[in-house]
């Protein structure tokens, strides 16, 4: 898994010829030419075509090549070495997505592909030497179909080099668009971009097809379109693959800049183009690449807008053209119209995959510190699958002592790491005010918990809850599994972690409460202040608490009071805020809960398991939860 799911290479281009006809002349000064732009080319020796099989130099070089020329000149199908080659070149060409030309020199590409003429002559005495119907021959047969049918060069009477000209313009054009670097340790890609190019039906020539990858920060879609790309580019007249869309669209001319690379990167014009504005670059994009079949990706979509300037409804290019849109937000993939079978969800990696990722990045081939297997698993179970976090923490504990690795989880289990914090807080940066308090409520307190219940206590709140964790759940900061909520344990550190900073070393002004030395700090010495909107305590054991009647009184913009398996042993009234909504406290022992004078706005009671033989009247227009 570890590897790229591109092939290595090494050589720009590998020349097929028959070193009689063409080798002191055209052959000659193509090298020539190709060497004076800097392009390292394998021309094979004579050394090489020594015995009876073809050197496994030869066919490794093929398959390190990213062009493949063949020269198809009079006598090529006479040497069955050239077929072997030829044969080898368009496995290839399947197989490994190398590029190949062929140059028909002084030979009708029609004698190529059809067997007739000096190539008729040479299958006949190819057929004799090894067999009419031998396996070999039929291979080299529909070899010389395939590669006769290719789009290329005749040359006949012309100038020749005018020809290697045109040759070079066109080699150069294509290796000017380069791989992309993936990752430094691309573990559990290699499957993910096989599924993604059977979405992409690369046979397909017919039509437009867009396919979306939806997930959340840190998840690895940069480094798996990247791998995408890499194993496809080739195969299209142009390819763009446009990175950090959403940061770079943020400026005055942030679309129109995208709009500029993506021509630029296409067309790879002699003078790059200028867009003027935002409409312009529209109709330029549309005019200029309606009939190429492009390769376009577009990485970190954010906006709707952005898919507008750059694809439209996604029919501005040509048939058999590939657009891949990867975003947090999948409600935006179903605004571009994105078929739901072409929606590709990336899940965090598996135990085994993430294994060896955090291996990768955290133990050195030539490391001799051993670390106990449990430091490892914690830390395993801290990242839970996330790339990002695997990476980051990877690299952090490289060359580190077991102390320090348990130093490490212990400072991750209060404070986030701030490399993989900052990531995952663009999501929630990106959110309107609803979904950002529904939000902080879940990672502070409603993990874990079934959805109709938390529909109950939000919308007592007043927050829009329904649309609200719909939106949360398409920006990939939670989820729903059989109507429970969950939350990766990273994003909802985030989001406590978010809460936390509002005041780091005061709980009292803080917006929510949960843990259970802040909520004692704040209630038993009367230090509740309006910023506490919500408090909710479920300590795993039984804990005593002693309040007093006053202990509530400063929380005026209390709405939310949730306590499970605390025993209150105060008793008497203790006056709670009328802005209150939701209060459970079961088992709350002899206390009563009382309001001052005023309208009351609570709609959720439970104070079951209490002592208390008949709820107050203050209660009876409430909702009483068994």
């Amino acid at each position: 898994m570890a590897s790229s799911s591109t092939p290595k290479r090494i050589y720009d281009v590998f020349l097929s010829f028959r070193g009689t006809d063409v080798r002191n002349n055209f052959l000659g000064h193509l090298n020539k030419a190709l060497d004076h732009i800097g392009m390292y080319t394998f021309i094979d020796s004579e050394e090489l075509k020594k015995g009876d099989q073809i050197s496994p130099a030869l066919m490794k070089a093929i398959e390190e090549s990213c062009i493949a020329i063949i020269v198809f000149s009079e006598d090529y199908a006479s040497s069955w070495w050239c077929l072997e080659e030829l044969a080898k070149i368009m496995e290839c060409k399947e197989q490994k997505d190398l590029l190949v030309l062929p140059v028909f020199y002084k030979v009708d590409p029609r004698e190529v592909r059809s067997g007739r003429e000096s190539y008729g002559r040479a299958l006949v005495k190819q057929e004799s030497k090894f067999g009419k119907d031998s396996e070999k021959v039929k291979r080299w047969k529909k070899a010389l179909s395939d590669a006769g049918s290719l789009s290329g060069w005749h040359l006949d009477d012309g100038d020749e080099s005018e020809l290697i000209q045109r040759i070079v313009k066109k080699i150069s054009s294509h290796l000017h668009r380069t791989p992309l670097h993936v990752a430094k340790h691309p573990v559990g890609i290699e499957s993910q971009v096989r599924k993604l190019k059977v979405m992409l039906n690369l046979g397909s020539h017919d039509d437009v097809i867009t396919v979306g990858l939806w997930g959340q920060g840190g998840i690895g879609k940069t480094a798996l379109t990247k791998a995408l790309y890499n194993a496809m580019f080739r195969q299209f007249d142009g390819s763009c693959f446009l990175a950090n869309v959403r940061e770079t669209s943020k400026g005055c001319r942030g679309l129109v800049t995208l709009q500029e690379i993506l021509l630029n990167d296409i067309l790879l014009p002699q003078q790059r183009f200028i867009v003027s504005n935002f409409d312009g670059g529209m109709n330029l994009i549309q005019h200029r690449l309606c009939h190429k079949k492009i390769l376009l990706i577009l990485d970190d979509v954010d906006d709707l807008r952005q898919l507008h300037a750059l694809v439209g409804e996604g029919k501005w290019f040509g048939n058999g053209s590939k657009i891949v849109v990867t975003t947090r937000d999948k409600h935006l993939l179903t605004c571009l119209g994105i078929d739901p079978d072409c929606v590709y969800e990336v899940k965090p990696l598996g135990y085994t995959e993430s294994r060896e990722l955090l291996s990768n990045h955290a133990f050195l081939t030539h490391q001799k510190l051993e670390i106990r297997i449990d430091l490892v698993d914690n830390i395993l179970g801290h990242a839970k699958g996330l790339p990002l976090a695997l990476e980051v923490l990877g690299s952090f504990l490289c060359g580190r002592r077991e102390c320090e690795w348990e130093s490490t989880l212990k400072k991750l289990s209060k404070v986030p790491n701030k490399t993989i914090n900052d990531v995952l807080k663009i999501s929630y940066d990106g959110l309107e005010e609803n979904e950002r308090e529904i939000f902080l409520h879940v990672a502070c307190f409603c993990k874990g918990w079934d959805s109709m219940y938390i529909k109950k206590v939000l919308d007592s709140c007043d927050f829009e809850t329904i649309i609200g964790l719909k939106i949360l759940i398409e920006k990939s900061l939670i989820s729903m599994d059989d109507g429970i909520l969950e939350m990766h344990d990273l994003i909802q550190l985030m989001g406590m972690d978010i809460v936390n900073r509002e005041y780091r070393d005061d709980p009292e002004r803080r917006s929510r409460l949960w843990l259970y030395d802040d909520v004692l700090n704040v209630l038993q010495y009367d230090k509740g202040y309006c910023a506490v909107k919500a408090i909710v305590l479920e300590p795993p054991n039984l804990k005593e608490i002693c309040i007093g009647p006053d202990a509530f009184m400063k929380m005026r913009g209390l709405r939310l009071l949730i306590v499970h398996n605390v025993h209150n042993s105060f008793q008497g009234p203790i006056c709670l805020p009328n802005e209150l909504r939701w209060f459970e406290w079961p088992g709350c022992s002899p206390w009563i809960p009382e309001f001052s004078s005023g309208p009351k706005k609570l709609v959720g009671l439970n104070m079951s398991k209490s002592s208390i033989q008949e709820i107050p009247k203050q209660f009876k227009v409430s909702i009483y939860l068994h």
